[in-house]
């Protein structure tokens, strides 16, 4: 069945180049046909930044992916979210999740708890701020008392979640309009998107109407040692975060990444990089010739991702090599080629 969504997007901001200059990047994105620029935030620029530079320059559709409930509350949430579609109005899309163990305690200092109370609590405040309703909430993780957005969105805000496990692909299918998805292959959607269209289901909702977003990771290097070093090294500081962790032995990877796993809880670091099997670095990482990528993003799609957006990768150090290889993939890997 076609949706009515974009189909392919970039993820921003892409590494090498200023914020400022994202403005020309999204005015040549849109032209090479890309429908949108999806943001993230983990220990570079914040999430909004860069949709407001892109949102201004261009008429592409702009989402977070995503912004984290523990560490925003949910008025601080609401007015970012109010400002980015202000500045990009009826093409902003507002994604939150509760992100990973290290960012919230590691790094600000609060508690990994409850991640899906949370989740379905901040959406629900959301929901009546983003509405313009005076808000008064009390839930398990969230309180609010009498919030009011003095300059609430002229068009409809969605609300996406990003989800790995069935709980929160089950709150994402509840609450959401969407669902973000990110580490997996094309083989594990399926299953992944089928927890949360069953959830919309259950919950009285059209399961057709929930849009599937996903970051896929893909790395542009030619190939070689120094490439399949730099994808193993991507794996093994992702995959051994709890969240993800968890994520893929759900998935059922547990027995083939079981020795990096094991190598990382010893300290052993090079040991678990040079542990992560090739099997794994091509079900996750995109990578190859322009057009292998290419067919890659459509088996994604094939397989029921709505919307996806590519996040370009590099090993290079020269900066000005960097930044080539990098404009040259969003060209190559354009929708409209």
């Amino acid at each position: 069945m076609s949706r009515p969504w974009p189909r392919w997007a970039i993820s921003v901001p892409l590494d090498g180049f200023t914020l400022a200059e994202h403005a020309d990047l999204a005015r040549e994105a849109e032209g090479l046909g890309y429908s949108g620029a999806w943001s993230f935030e983990v220990d570079g620029v914040d999430g909004f930044t860069p949709l407001a530079v892109v949102g201004a320059a261009s008429r592409l559709r702009v989402g977070i992916a995503i912004a984290n409930v523990f560490t925003r509350g949910p008025a601080t949430l609401a007015i970012s979210a109010a400002g980015l579609a202000e500045v990009a109005p009826g093409r902003f899309c507002l994604g939150v999740g509760a992100g990973s163990q290290p960012i919230v305690e590691a790094w600000n200092g609060g508690a990994f708890r409850q991640p899906a109370t949370r989740v379905r609590e901040t959406v629900q405040v959301l929901r009546a701020a983003l509405a313009g309703e005076r808000v008064t909430f009390r839930g398990k993780t969230v309180r609010v008392e009498g919030f009011r957005l003095t300059r609430p969105p002229a068009h409809p805000v969605p609300i996406h979640v990003a989800a790995l496990r069935p709980g929160m692909l089950r709150v994402a299918g509840e609450v959401g309009d969407g669902v973000v998805l990110n580490w997996l292959s094309a083989g594990d959607v399926p299953r992944v998107v089928g927890v949360a269209r069953d959830a919309a289901t259950a919950a009285g909702r059209d399961p057709a109407a929930l849009e599937v977003t996903a970051r896929l990771l893909v790395s542009v290097d030619p190939p070689g040692p120094e490439a399949d070093l730099a994808v193993r090294r991507h794996v093994t500081a992702y995959l051994n975060v709890p969240v993800y962790r968890a994520f893929h032995e759900w998935l059922g990877r547990g027995d083939t990444l079981s020795p990096m796993w094991q190598a990382w809880e010893r300290g052993d670091r090079r040991g678990a990089v040079d542990a992560v099997p090739p099997a794994v670095m091509d079900e996750l990482i995109l990578r190859g010739p322009a057009s292998t990528i290419r067919d890659l993003v459509r088996g994604y799609l094939d397989a029921g991702i709505d919307t996806a957006f590519l996040s370009l990768t590099t090993s290079e150090t020269d900066s000005d090599r960097r930044r080539a290889r990098l404009r040259e993939a969003l060209r190559a890997l354009a929708p409209a080629r």
